[in-house]
């Protein structure tokens, strides 16, 4: 009998031993890099359109992401004159952008233009490469108590030595215009409760999935990416509006097999060309958002350069029954999003629906 007992207690121990040792990291799963193998050219002669099954009888619906963009800031622009009514002044941008990346400086001016085009006033706070944590975050805490500004963008990516996570958290949630704070994240994944903002990129989405008569509830889905910008809150987006979903990355098993069974496709892994048309069952609905800007030589030898998305278009265009280009589809959108929730933020300040 002590024996027995005794068994039971070092068993007991042990389990002991193992709840201490596993943290809530632990629990939460490795924290691993999506690092995706990207087929050879030769094993993709297999995954050409020819191999895809059955071909839309009809040619696939480009979904014109300039177009629906227009139709939007259009609206958002006689809003703002709404808002300056009644505020005395317009809606206000801040950005926030550090060090000198080319890229950076280029998606700034992008959404200067588009704030200009609307009546949005934009104030850009520009820090240099050196810059300490606690220099950005004062300036974050002075926007965030400036009531002139309703919307904050701290333009990623930040150079190595700032903490990313740690600067996100400390804008306020209200004026979260990315809808990247924690608070705004957790309200989009839990039914019943509503952010304050919608991320950009999923917004615009969704957006041009509903402007397009695609119907979402009811759905299968599949989201080839997991990015917190994107991949993530696509898929809660997708839920929200009843659609069954899957989420492929670089660790799924046969990801073609998975996103061949979807009505609705979303990439989002930023390689160009690695969905093909295999992947895509004839008649799927296709959302492309990833972007690479891929080096080309022309005939003379001169580089040029042009942008990829992340799904082969002159497989994909020959199965499914609707495709957004790259570029020309979700980016375009996506700014007028932007614009959306700066507005909407001015709009809550004041309480105007």
């Amino acid at each position: 009998m002590r024996g027995r007992l005794g068994a039971v207690a070092a068993r007991g121990r042990k389990a002991k031993a193992f709840l201490h040792s596993s943290s809530a990291t632990s629990l939460l799963g490795p924290n691993l890099p999506d690092v995706w193998t990207v087929a050879t050219s030769s094993s993709r002669s297999t995954s050409s359109a020819a191999n895809c099954g059955p071909a839309q009888q009809r040619p696939a619906k480009i979904l014109d992401g300039n177009l629906m963009a227009r139709e939007i800031r259009s609206g958002i622009a006689c809003e703002v004159c709404r808002v300056r009514e009644r505020l005395g002044k317009s809606p206000g941008l801040a950005i926030v952008v550090v060090g000198q990346r080319k890229d950076s400086h280029t998606f700034v001016q992008v959404k200067m233009k588009a704030c200009e085009e609307v009546g949005i006033s934009t104030f850009v706070k520009e820090l240099s490469e050196g810059c300490s944590q606690e220099e950005l975050f004062g300036v974050v805490s002075r926007l965030n108590r400036d009531s002139s500004v309703h919307g904050i963008i701290v333009q990623l990516p930040l150079p190595q030595e700032l903490d990313e996570e740690r600067i996100i958290d400390i804008v306020n949630p209200a004026k979260d215009v990315d809808g990247f704070h924690p608070m705004n994240m957790g309200n989009l994944a839990m039914r019943g409760r509503e952010p304050f903002f919608i991320p950009c990129a999923p917004k615009s989405c969704i957006e041009l999935l509903l402007r397009s008569g695609v119907e979402i509830m009811g759905k299968r889905a599949v989201v080839v990416g997991r990015s917190k910008i994107v991949g993530l809150p696509i898929s809660l987006l997708l839920q929200r509006h009843h659609a069954t979903v899957s989420t492929v990355h670089a660790f799924t098993k046969n990801p073609d097999q998975i996103t061949r069974e979807a009505d609705i496709v979303v990439a989002d892994v930023g390689i160009p060309n690695i969905v093909r048309g295999s992947w895509l069952k004839a008649g799927a609905v296709v959302v492309d958002m990833g972007t690479t800007q891929v080096e080309e030589l022309t005939p003379d030898g001169r580089k040029k350069y042009r942008i990829m998305g992340d799904v082969c278009y002159e497989e994909a265009v020959e199965v499914a029954s609707a495709i957004t280009p790259v570029p020309g589809g979700v980016g375009p959108v996506t700014i007028s999003m932007l614009l959306s929730n700066t507005l909407d933020s001015a709009k809550r300040a004041i309480k105007v629906s």
